[in-house]
């Protein structure tokens, strides 16, 4: 069965954003779809969000997407590394590597986007990378999502205007990349 998961970034949880809009529409396409609620800002750390997710470990499949918002997109790629075996396909918004220059966000984001990657594992665990960026995204510099697409070789899909991909710049629904999936 086809299954996807979506995961949240820091300070947003499932309920939020487009995550339910996107939860629907697959559904209705047939997925199986998680949307894990991983802890923040209150303990937010890799090993946190690690344990968290360690329940939906067993659902992992090689027909499983993944589709990851901010400093989600890392975190999935700390799971790629754990895996045995290659998942159908990531979904990135806003992703990135390494600190944003934002104090707040850099305290919690630190142990997951800003550390070593065994990219070569991350790239055979998974068969195929899409990226996307908001051309003025107010959190997340280009260069750190850059930092992430050179690692992937892959480009990223630039949307004008886009902001953080978030409800805050207008995202509540995200047509955009539901046609990418």
């Amino acid at each position: 069965m086809k299954n996807a998961f979506i995961i949240h970034g820091t300070w947003w949880n499932p309920d939020e954003n487009w995550f339910p809009w996107m939860k629907t529409q697959l559904e209705e396409r047939g997925y199986e779809v998680q949307v894990p609620r991983l802890p923040t800002p209150e303990g937010q750390s890799l090993e946190n969000w690690t344990e968290a997710f360690e329940p939906f470990l067993d659902h992992i499949d090689k027909e499983t997407i993944f589709i990851a918002h901010s400093s989600g997109p890392a975190f999935v790629l700390s799971i790629l590394e754990g895996l045995d075996f290659p998942v159908k396909a990531c979904y990135f918004a806003a992703g990135f590597l390494g600190l944003i220059n934002i104090p707040d966000f850099d305290v919690l984001n630190k142990t997951i986007t800003d550390r070593d990657f065994d990219w070569k594992k991350v790239q055979k665990n998974c068969k195929s990378f899409y990226m996307c960026h908001g051309s003025d995204d107010p959190y997340v510099p280009l260069e750190n999502a850059l930092m992430m697409s050179r690692n992937l070789g892959l480009s990223i899909d630039m949307i004008e205007g886009g902001g953080h991909l978030n409800s805050e710049s207008g995202y509540r629904e995200f047509g955009y990349l539901l046609k990418k999936i």
